[in-house]
């Protein structure tokens, strides 16, 4: 949403995972975005969230992708995407309680779930 627009997109796949879904929604989001943007980020993942705003993400780059266990960090692909987004868009990721009453998050599910019907 800016001022006065508002679009909605949603999709989705077969044989996923619900961590591969919140990170595609996020990064589908910010690629429909024309120019390099200041975006106040709304999600309930708290995978996405945190490895933003807790510094996660930071470390598995300095790190290669590997977690701070040593593993290669899962949806490497997804994860690099999303960071390379954010070299472009100066976005601020701010975590909402889920299945509340915030009504885009609402919404945001009410979208998922047609997707998953369409499937």
């Amino acid at each position: 949403m800016y001022q006065e627009h508002k679009k909605e997109i949603f999709g989705g796949k077969k044989e996923t995972t619900n961590n591969v879904m919140e990170l595609t929604a996020v990064i589908q989001g910010l690629k429909l975005l024309k120019y390099p943007t200041e975006v106040e980020l709304y999600s309930d993942s708290a995978y996405v969230v945190n490895a933003f705003e807790k510094g996660w993400i930071y470390n598995w780059v300095k790190n290669n992708w590997k977690t701070a266990g040593k593993d290669p960090v899962k949806n490497q692909e997804l994860w690099q995407e999303l960071y390379d987004l954010t070299k472009i868009h100066k976005v601020k990721f701010n975590k909402v309680k889920g299945h509340s009453d915030n009504q885009y998050n609402n919404r945001c599910d009410e979208l998922a779930r047609n997707a998953i019907d369409k499937i």
